[in-house]
């Protein structure tokens, strides 16, 4: 009897009503969309810019194409298509049509961008006015006109696609689906990088085409068989003040009146800036000695890493909380983008460098999943679910504002410190130092959200602000949550105890293996700076330990707390990966000692300094951000 309940069993998500096999098809759709979206927006930010770079494009007209175009058309078209699809009744739903009327124009307006120079040598054989200007400049002009062309029809797409799945989804099942999403994006992303990118040169045409047709076949057929379920109807006042211009003042109004919203907008739009420079990275691993075949296979292999753990990495999303997730993460993520200035001093043959970042990689993986799977989340659970596509078309105008600029500064950044450098693509290193600016200021708005998020009820009575509500809040669901456990705070804290234990009893054989080989150099610089400044964040991280376990006992007993207590499951994530990272560490070290780079030796050893006094710094701080409302032990919120 309970297998038969079981296997007829539905899901709900509005009027729609699911069986087992209709949540399957529906799924399988949607990933099956999402895959092929991916794997066509893969294509422009990898490929174009090796195109460009051969045309001479100079790097600010570089970051001005494939960052400010699609910026501008965010803002202009973005905001008013979520705020009309929020709004729109028709029989094949309020968000589909958007997608669906569009699809042609998208993929067509990609295949122009394939054949740019085809187009280019066709236009100035026939028109006078432009056989007067070189074939490369005309080119450029055409890539820059034909990209405004596709991001005008694609934001279409990207204003609302995202926006579907929380109108056809149900909601008990809304985490696992997102983990799925991530899998089916991450999937697209590893065969690309894996299969297509080294062709990116020999088969830039065919690339092109191939994804404008697999790109229509798959999001029409999305669109033909996932259904849209009845909305509510448009109240009558809502009617009245239909109009480009009321239009205009209610989006702003409701999506801007609140100074909550601000800080929540700000956190994504200084972490788009911070990532502005994304299109140069691959530029960053040719000069550091990688074919494209290597950068591909590391893509590719970023993308299983992430495969492996984005299921479970929603799971602790929810159990966690996405907004504590991404506070975290977001400030402990700091110490690896720093770290990577390493590369500014260091060069490793090309080979070296390839296994390296394989295994930082493997490394890392999970926190990274932890993290990027945590702001989608993080935005339903802090947006009003009513008019969830307009606040997320909010913040995604802001963002765009924000990285309009950022691309054509980021390539001027480069483009200046060339000149300090004859032209050298040695330039390129310095793109973590603009990608660690701009993700500590999103860091820093992130602390102040997490406490703004506390003050507003946090894990127990969050709901968000909505001045259009009489009450002033639009009330929403409060799912369970998982406070600080004693038992995993003390394993986190072991693991800390290990990272810098093993800090300071690794540097006696790494020493003796300079010894061994003669770098002398290297041995006086660990003996006099590295062992000694290991030991004092040994001493540092006994200090903080001691008082977070002081804060603990005393929530057992009721007490008030010093500070306040961390949050075990961030600690946990946080050490492991540092833990496993003090391994790499020692290969560097060695290799670059077995290398006669004694330089490169001190660099690393440095860097693991400089980490574990930063890794100490932060998880001090964060006791003082919990400060007043982490006082409790072994709790759950519901």
């Amino acid at each position: 009897m309970n297998q038969m309940a079981n296997k007829n069993k539905t899901y709900v998500c509005g009027t729609l009503t699911y069986t087992k096999i209709g949540l399957f098809n529906l799924f399988t759709w949607i990933l099956w969309g999402d895959f092929c979206l991916c794997l066509m927006e893969m294509v422009i930010p990898a490929i174009l810019p090796l195109k460009l770079k051969d045309l001479g494009c100079p790097n600010w007209m570089m970051g001005f194409i494939l960052s400010t175009i699609p910026s501008i058309m965010g803002m202009a078209i973005g905001p008013y298509v979520s705020f009309k699809s929020d709004r729109c009744r028709s029989r094949w739903g309020r968000r589909i049509p958007f997608m669906l009327f569009t699809l042609p124009f998208l993929c067509i307006s990609l295949c122009l961008l394939g054949f740019s120079e085809e187009i280019r040598g066709f236009l100035q054989s026939r028109t006078v006015f432009l056989s007067g200007y070189s074939s490369t400049g005309v080119t450029i002009a055409l890539i820059a006109i034909f990209m405004g062309v596709f991001q005008f029809f694609n934001m279409f797409v990207q204003a609302v696609f995202w926006y579907l799945f929380n109108d056809v989804v149900p909601p008990m099942l809304i985490g696992r689906f997102v983990g799925l999403l991530r899998i089916a994006g991450t999937l697209a992303s590893v065969s690309f990088n894996y299969f297509i990118f080294k062709y990116a040169y020999s088969y830039f045409h065919e690339i092109f085409v191939g994804a404008s047709i697999i790109y229509f076949i798959a999001l029409g057929l999305m669109c033909l068989f996932v259904k849209e379920g009845q909305y509510p109807p448009i109240v009558e006042e809502e009617k009245k003040q239909t109009g480009k211009l009321s239009d205009f003042k209610i989006f702003f109004w409701e999506c801007f009146g609140n100074k909550f919203y601000w800080l929540v907008f700000g956190t994504t739009a200084f972490s788009a800036i911070s990532s502005s420079v994304i299109g140069f990275y691959v530029f960053f691993n040719q000069e550091m000695g990688l074919s494209l075949e290597q950068i591909g296979k590391l893509a590719a292999f970023n993308g299983i890493a992430a495969i492996a753990g984005a299921y479970f990495a929603a799971i602790f999303v929810d159990r966690w909380h996405p907004v504590r997730v991404v506070a975290y993460l977001g400030i402990f993520g700091i110490i690896s983008v720093c770290m990577n200035w390493v590369w500014i001093f260091v060069r490793l043959p090309g080979d070296y460098f390839f296994w390296l970042c394989i295994a930082s990689t493997l490394i890392t993986s999970f926190q990274i999943t932890l993290s990027t799977g945590s702001w989608f989340p993080r935005d339903m659970r802090l947006f009003p679910q009513s008019r969830f596509g307009q606040f997320c078309s909010a913040q995604a105008l802001l963002a765009r504002f924000c990285t309009m600029g950022a691309g054509v500064s980021a390539g001027v950044f480069i483009d200046l410190i060339k000149c300090f450098y004859g032209n050298s693509d040695f330039a390129y290193r310095f793109i973590f130092i603009w990608t660690a600016f701009f993700s500590l200021i999103s860091a820093i708005l992130m602390l102040f959200l997490y406490r703004q998020w506390y003050k507003m009820g946090g894990d127990k009575h969050f709901h968000p602000p909505a001045i259009w509500s009489p009450t002033g809040v639009e009330e929403m669901p409060i799912t369970s949550t998982i406070g600080p456990q004693t038992r995993w705070l003390n394993m986190s804290m072991r693991m800390f105890d290990g990272i810098m234990g093993i800090s300071v009893l690794l540097i006696p054989f790494l020493m003796y293996y300079m010894y061994y080989e003669h770098a002398h150099f290297a041995f006086k610089y660990f003996e006099i700076l590295l062992l000694p400044l290991s030991v004092a964040a040994w001493i540092y991280w006994n200090y903080v330990k001691n008082g977070i376990k002081r804060d603990m006992e005393k929530a057992h007993r009721g007490e008030t707390l010093r500070r306040g207590i961390p949050h075990h499951g961030m600690l946990m994530v946080v050490g492991i990966s540092f833990l496993l990272a003090l391994g790499l560490w020692g290969v560097q070290v060695v290799v670059s000692v077995h290398m006669h780079m004694e330089q490169a030796a001190i660099v690393f050893g440095i860097a693991n300094v400089v980490t574990n006094f930063m890794l100490i710094g932060i998880t001090q701080l964060m006791t003082y951000v919990e400060r007043d409302y982490s006082t409790a032990i072994d709790e759950v919120f519901n």
